[in-house]
């Protein structure tokens, strides 16, 4: 059973489709037929259910999957290692929320490859569930995350604390009290991100019926509907401030409960040593601890 096999049955399973993870791989579809069949003759067990075209993982394919993640994370761990026995180098793939990437990550990213050159820096925004399942899973290094998070397969770290606001329209009179409200619209990242929840669960708990839940995938987005009158949103202050000096948003009072949040990093406790990893976690608190 050689790791060339497990990748390809691992895109498989992933994929569920032999076309879409010939493609993955860049090979041909072929190929990616003989790997599976030759395992499942070495297994002497079916892997997957041909179902109406579809590839459908069966229960022994998918015990065979996380032998397949440990095996093959074991090995790039083992070719990192030697490649980069004590000097960074390499790939570090990391995630981040959109807002964090936007306004902690910039300065940040330009120090470390000035003084890594030698790793290959690769940047991923998502909302923290689809993060968090992504370290998980071994598609990224480490990510910066909305607490809380409680794992036992994840090491966290506090990387900064956010001040969160609610913030409308310019012309909007100011909230003292979310109770004024009976009804809002929202604008907000999509389904998984811990900010858009926690407006919901705040709103929700004040007894105000959320009418409209504008999606958007960028910050700047957000922020431009939150100007034109199209609702509310909830967003760290830290990429409003220009936006409030010019006047184009209006902040509202934000209770504390609400407010604060961490900003986490978080990894995999398997992957005890990656030292692109752990060179970026070392500046990281060094440039935003001082």
């Amino acid at each position: 059973m050689d790791l060339a096999a497990l990748r390809v049955f691992r895109a498989v399973a992933e994929e569920g489709s032999v076309t879409r993870a010939a493609e993955r791989l860049h090979t041909v579809q072929s190929n990616v037929t003989t790997r599976i069949r030759q395992l499942e003759e070495l297994l002497d067990i079916a892997l997957f259910d041909r179902i109406n075209r579809r590839l459908v993982i069966t229960p022994a394919g998918r015990l065979l999957l996380d032998y397949a993640e440990r095996l093959l994370v074991l090995a790039e761990e083992a070719r990192e290692a030697i490649r980069a026995f004590d000097t960074p180098k390499g790939l570090l793939r990391l995630g981040s929320m959109e807002t964090t990437a936007a306004a902690r990550l910039p300065l940040l990213l330009a120090a470390f490859r000035r003084r890594y050159p030698e790793v290959d820096l690769r940047l991923q925004a998502a909302p923290t569930q689809q993060l968090l399942q992504d370290v998980l899973h071994h598609r990224i290094d480490l990510a910066l995350v909305a607490a809380p998070v409680h794992h036992p397969e994840l090491a966290v770290a506090v990387a900064v604390i956010e001040e969160l606001i609610l913030v409308s329209a310019a012309d909007h009179p100011t909230v003292a009290d979310p109770r004024q409200l009976d009804t809002v619209s929202i604008c907000t990242f999509r389904e998984g991100c811990s900010y858009r929840q926690r407006l919901i669960d705040w709103l929700r708990g004040a007894g105000i019926t959320v009418n409209r839940i504008n999606e958007f995938g960028a910050f700047e987005a957000i922020i431009g509907c939150v100007a034109a009158g199209m609702g509310f949103s909830l967003l760290p202050r830290s990429v409003l401030d220009s936006h409030l000096v010019a006047g184009t948003i209006r902040a509202h009072p934000t209770p504390p409960a609400v407010a604060r949040t961490e900003t986490l990093l978080v990894w995999r406790h398997d992957r005890s040593r990656h030292p692109a990893r752990d060179a970026f976690t070392a500046l990281l608190r060094e440039k935003l601890h001082g």
